[in-house]
């Protein structure tokens, strides 16, 4: 496919920036191939890549094919799901403005309404708004935490969740005939403006979604004077975050304000990614000058949450799972307190997220269920809740630092938990406490889970080969033992079966995916997956001990054992 197609795009009339890129690459024959040798892969997490020229790449031909195909999609479900339309958000990476104008006028070409915001904001709030505005569909330009090198194409559903494998099989469907990606037709925006086809939304939705935000608030007795600090990373979070602080009744924000500047460059950041402990720096240090007792930090698309603690004379950062387990235990702790504990509540986590949250929920009489990794997954069950009755949702997360609350929004919501976090940490602050104390008590009661997570990067289309050897390796060599420890039970998510150490099996009653998972005699557990949007194949391993020392004693010598098996490079 590479030459032939390389060609083609020569021949087009193609942006200056794409034409210097081609002329720079165009003796690379490697290069080209990495280029051209496929459409970039859009699936249940939509589209992510780097920016640049080609069809393995993020530019506004690869955006047009993918809106063309959710425009074909639209169009098939008839004239009132053009007319309900698309919500169209994106954050502040490099040509996400464009990409999101882009795709509106593809949409408009088919006459498919469009609601665009006129500024950045969060993809959780393009997920309230798909459902406040009853819209057919919702997308997101963004690439999440990834470097400044990449965007990305998301999509929603009228529920306001990503899309599971259904709907994405849907859309992909509609994309593949499509043969010539130059001959998409792209409406103007000023004609669409007229026809009532192209419409800019902002202050309203932002105060709907404030006005949403304020039903997090308890009354409980909090320390409004805690000294916050907060930083956007570049990112779209800055405005709802801190107006909602501000609105909860905080008194002492402080925004990092190099940091406050919305730059798709993230000039101050390698990775503008809170899970980092590299992308705190200039928080702490403002968190030092100003004696700050909590930090928050949010991705760009802000749907992820970080947070440290204050410690002595330093600053500790939270896991996703510590922060998810804090939550949760906070939240059935206050609803308890209140009388509002429904009986028949459900936590939800995925299947790579710390066992904590079980014996904290266990320990409330509410349920756990677990889904696969992917926030769409905790959506499809919030709507599954809805219609069958079968449990009150109360709390969702994952150990990749997202979390959700209130289901206004359907995807991890990085604004409602900064919210809930300042609140949870004020009101601990009253009781002289500390969450990393709340924490520790967590421990003690439940035991010292510990987890770990090892990505392990393969770019191009040789590790796509290499993450798949990984697991067939595992699959055709399964290991009965690991680091000493029986292996009692091995789930494989592709075969939708998992085998206990009597040999006997049973069936996983959730959706398809490449990855194993191997629960250990001692409650201890291992799972490989690759990632669906960054090729990188992801290594997790949860332990639980009676002490601190013994669970990072066997933390460690989980991952030696399995990672000092694997050709990883």
């Amino acid at each position: 496919m590479s030459l032939a197609v390389y060609k083609q795009w020569k021949q087009h009339n193609l942006p200056n920036y794409l034409i210097t890129e081609l002329e720079a690459i165009q003796n690379n024959i490697k290069e080209l191939e990495e280029r051209f040798y496929q459409y970039l892969t859009f699936g249940t997490g939509g589209m992510r890549g780097l920016l640049g020229a080609g069809t393995n790449r993020m530019n506004i031909y690869t955006i047009r094919r993918v809106a063309e195909g959710l425009a074909r999609y639209i169009s098939s479900n008839g004239e009132e799901a053009k007319k309900r339309g698309v919500a169209i958000a994106y954050d502040t990476r490099h040509f996400s403005y464009e990409f999101a104008v882009e795709t509106a006028c593809v949409l408009g070409a088919h006459s498919i309404t469009t609601y665009v915001y006129k500024e950045e904001r969060p993809t959780p709030q393009l997920s309230f708004t798909v459902r406040e505005l009853k819209a057919f569909a919702g997308v997101v330009i963004t690439a999440s935490h990834n470097p400044k090198q990449y965007n990305g194409f998301k999509v929603y559903g009228e529920d306001g969740a990503q899309l599971v494998p259904t709907g994405a099989n849907a859309i992909i469907a509609h994309m593949n005939p499509i043969e010539d990606i130059f001959e998409i037709e792209v409406a103007d925006i000023t004609e669409l403006e007229q026809k009532g086809l192209f419409n800019w939304i902002l202050e309203d939705l932002d105060e709907k979604f404030m006005k949403n935000l304020l039903t997090l608030k308890n009354n409980n007795a909090i320390d409004y004077n805690m000294k916050l600090v907060y930083t956007p990373l570049h990112g779209a979070g800055l405005v709802p975050v801190v107006e909602g602080l501000k609105q909860f009744g905080f008194n002492e924000v402080h925004v990092v304000e190099e940091q406050a500047v919305q730059d798709g460059a993230f000039p101050t950041v390698i990775y503008p990614n809170p899970e980092e402990a590299a992308a705190f720096s200039m928080a702490i240090e403002l968190g030092n000058q100003v004696g700050a007792d909590l930090l928050l930090a949010t991705d760009p698309d802000s749907d992820r949450l970080g947070v440290a603690v204050r410690k002595d004379d330093s600053y500790e950062l939270l896991t996703g799972n510590q922060l998810g387990a804090l939550l949760l235990n906070y939240i059935l702790k206050t609803k308890q307190e209140n009388g509002t504990l429904p009986s028949d509540g459900a936590m939800l986590k995925t299947i790579v997220t710390s066992e904590l949250g079980t014996a904290i929920a266990t320990h409330y009489g509410i349920t756990t269920v677990n889904t696969l990794t992917g926030f769409k997954y905790i959506a499809e069950k919030i709507s599954e809740f809805e219609m069958t009755k079968a449990h009150t949702y109360l709390f969702g997360y994952e150990e990749s630092y997202g979390y959700l609350i209130e289901t206004f929004a359907r995807d991890k919501d990085a604004v409602q938990v900064a919210l809930k976090v300042a609140e949870m940490a004020a009101y601990y602050s009253t009781q002289e406490k500390t969450l990393l104390n709340a924490l520790e008590e967590l421990y003690e009661q439940f035991g010292y889970y510990k987890e770990a997570l090892v990505s392990k990067t393969f770019e191009g289309k040789d590790g796509q080969e290499k993450m798949k050897a990984i697991l067939n390796n595992y699959r055709l060599n399964m290991p009965k033992e690991i680091s000493g420890v029986a292996v009692v039970r091995i789930e494989d998510y592709l075969t939708g079966i998992a085998t206990l150490y009597d040999g006997t099996t049973e069936p996983i009653v959730l959706p398809k995916e490449n990855m194993l998972k191997f629960v250990l005699e001692d409650n201890s557990w291992i799972a490989i997956r690759p990632s669906g949007t960054e090729p990188k194949c992801k290594f997790y391993f949860g332990v639980v001990r009676d002490t601190e020392e013994k669970a990072n004693e066997i933390l460690a010598r989980l991952k030696e054992d399995i990672l000092s098996k694997q050709v990883l490079s």
